[in-house]
């Protein structure tokens, strides 16, 4: 008799074992399934067995016998989230397997044009045939913003948090996909994932009233979550402490609202540095204390909270990156405002100040671009810099580069233009 791994006594009769392998071999974190998702529990015993042999063969590394039978599982399960979780990691794998396969030729533009057409009417649809694309180029940005719009449209947000999240990594300032995403993991309670996805955007797109209004209403929820304002109506959680933790985000809500002014801001600043010295890993807090310091203008300060914050997350936030360069060129502009106009060596020393700002600026722009090369923002910001600079052939390069970021392509093309009119090109 042939051995089967799904028969009574195999290695998977344990579901939440194998789910614990299956998360082991997909990176791990947690899935928090809406209605409409199934996980491996919820599937027939047929497309159970074959999804299991295709994560055999994955282990294996036979990625190609593992997508021929994972598509076949999302043809007759589409909403199967461990599926798409499986599939992508196949998806991944291969490519990463076979260095010249992605340089194939792939005939996809037809493909995603339908799947995009049925993405209200039939998302399941779209989805699918999206996925079909990852399959030959799974770094294909366009059918992963495809199946995460399909997915929203049927309420299967983990699925889209796989497109989402790779989309996002590319490109941690654009917009919409952080927009996306920060909504999709509130669906599935993810709340701190989600402030802090807006909190990024926010610092890019500091006048989005629709980022900061987002902003507000999260981090209320998180910090409601947070005291167990949540949990109210379940097995141990008490009324009375309800109130008093929506009582408190209220407050919350009321600090930000009157840390505009020096006095408040002051009171805030010496409430929030003794709470910190008992949660001395707090990073709201480090994150508020820097932004009160900012408010006054002590940017030594500001800058010591910032610089605190990145070292925590471990330095990997393009946005927060920005955030202490920004800081620093308002500590410069402080100290141009401050020089005294009745010294004989005022322009001189204001220009010296003029340059080092700018070769600050630039250095610290290049250095963010060699951290995140795929963050068209940053290219932009660089080209920038460059075209101040004087740099026109490095400027160039870089504007050509931004023309693909969809908010600064009109601003790309015009310094282009203004680079090639400088150079004599036209």
């Amino acid at each position: 008799m042939a051995h089967s791994h799904y028969g009574q006594g195999s290695r998977f009769a344990d579901v939440e074992a194998f789910n614990q392998r299956l998360e082991l071999i997909l990176c791990g974190g947690k899935k928090e399934l809406s209605m409409a998702e199934k996980s491996v529990n919820n599937v027939s015993l047929e497309v159970r067995s074959l999804f299991h042999r295709a994560v055999d063969a994955i282990e294996r590394g036979n990625y190609d016998y593992a997508i021929t039978l994972l598509e076949k599982v999302l043809e007759r399960e589409p909403t199967f989230f461990d599926a798409h979780k499986a599939l992508r990691a196949a998806q991944l794998a291969r490519a990463k397997s076979r260095p010249g396969f992605l340089k194939k030729l792939f005939r996809g533009a037809t493909v995603l044009g339908k799947a995009q057409i049925s993405i209200k009417k039939n998302p399941l649809e779209a989805i699918l045939l999206a996925e079909k694309v990852l399959t030959e180029d799974p770094q294909n940005l366009q059918a992963h913003k495809i199946i995460a719009e399909a997915a929203l449209e049927a309420d299967m947000p983990q699925t889209a948090i796989l497109s989402l999240e790779y989309v996002w990594k590319l490109n941690p300032t654009d917009r919409d996909v952080g927009l996306k995403l920060a909504d999709a993991l509130a669906k599935v309670g993810r709340w701190q994932e989600a402030e802090s996805i807006l909190n990024g955007l926010q610092r890019v797109y500091s006048d989005d009233l629709e980022i900061a209004q987002k902003l507000r209403d999260f981090s209320a929820r998180v910090a409601m979550e947070e005291k167990g304002y949540g949990t109210f109506g379940k097995e141990g959680s008490s009324f009375r402490a309800a109130l008093k933790d929506q009582h408190e985000a209220i407050v919350l809500e009321k600090e930000q609202q009157i840390s505009k002014a020096p006095d408040a801001a002051e009171k805030l600043i010496q409430e929030y540095e003794k709470r910190l010295q008992a949660e001395p890993d707090n990073l709201r807090l480090i994150r508020t204390l820097g932004d009160l310091y900012a408010e006054k203008k002590d940017f030594d300060r500001a800058l010591q909270y910032y610089q605190r914050l990145r070292a925590l997350e471990a330095g990997v936030d393009p946005a927060l990156d920005k955030l202490i360069a920004d800081i620093t060129a308002r500590k410069y502009d402080q100290m141009i405002a401050a020089l005294d106009q009745g010294s004989p060596d005022y322009e001189v020393q204001r220009a010296q100040l003029i340059q080092e700002k700018q070769n600050y600026l630039l250095e610290e722009c290049k250095r963010r671009a060699e951290r995140y090369p795929t963050d068209l923002q940053i290219r932009f910001e660089l080209g920038t810099l460059y075209y101040q600079a004087g740099k026109l052939n490095e400027a160039i390069q870089e504007f050509q580069k931004a023309q693909a970021h969809p908010h600064r392509r009109v601003q790309a093309l015009y310094y282009l233009g203004c680079c090639f009119c400088s150079e004599g090109d036209i």
